[in-house]
């Protein structure tokens, strides 16, 4: 996908109305009060091509970094919240929204802005060891946790 195609995800998903059940469409999930999408899957952790992994990558990055400017292009610099104390807290059982849910658990940091009621998430998952990558949306009402 690129750059352009996230942003008419983005704004629709900013856009569309919540449903009253959690459904499954695309590359996302939506629920009462939030939207969530992967704009760029990770590769197959079974590809025996490291290049190609590697190239998967960076542009995963490069896609992230495109995206966060002309989003704070629009709505200003976004605040990068860390999602670790979340994450500490689903450990031990407590329920996260599940708007949050799965950014918290797949990314440690996110880029977050408020616009029109509703927050926009972006978020990153970095695999620490090997190429693996993912960005995603999240767009809610729900206060992050």
């Amino acid at each position: 996908m690129t750059t352009a195609h996230h942003l008419r995800l983005i704004d629709a998903m900013r856009t569309s109305a919540f449903p009253t059940e959690r459904t499954r469409s695309g590359s996302g999930v939506s629920g009462p009060g939030y939207h969530t999408a992967s704009l760029h899957a990770e590769v197959d952790h079974w590809d025996d091509d490291e290049a190609r992994r590697l190239e998967h990558r960076a542009q995963c990055l490069a896609e992230h970094d495109a995206l966060l400017t002309l989003l704070a292009g629009r709505w200003g610099e976004p605040q990068s919240i860390s999602l670790w104390s979340a994450q500490e807290r689903m450990i031990v059982g407590e329920e996260i929204p599940e708007a949050w849910a799965d950014t918290v658990a797949g990314c440690e940091f996110l880029q977050l802005w408020r616009v029109e009621g509703r927050w926009i998430g972006i978020g990153l998952y970095l695999e620490e060891e090997g190429p693996g990558c993912e960005l995603n949306v999240v767009v809610t009402e729900i206060d992050p946790p």
